[in-house]
């Protein structure tokens, strides 16, 4: 039986509260994890109005930020994320053709 090594992306949004900004980052991530990273992702989002501490630790700076902690390299993309191919590329996710 052949082992496949498929990694799980790890990606994780800061917000700041249920802005529009916020929300259509949230729903344009959630659109292309489902499109081409189907069963092989993970988003974590962290609201800095409940959690400032954790803006450091990933030095965010604006917000609504993306960062891709896994795989590596840490990448990190800021705004509503609606601008698709500069997502993908952000992220380096390959689009199957």
């Amino acid at each position: 039986m052949e082992e496949v090594n498929e990694e799980v992306w790890e990606l994780r949004l800061y917000v700041a509260g249920k802005t529009a900004r916020s929300v259509a980052a949230l729903a344009n991530l959630k659109k292309y994890c489902e499109e081409y990273l189907k069963d092989k992702y993970v988003i974590e989002v962290i609201d800095l109005l409940v959690q400032p501490q954790l803006a450091e630790g990933d030095q965010i700076l604006a917000i609504p930020t993306l960062v891709k902690k896994v795989p590596e390299p840490i990448r990190k993309i800021i705004g509503d994320l609606s601008n698709e191919e500069k997502v993908l590329v952000g992220l380096n996710i390959r689009p199957a053709k």
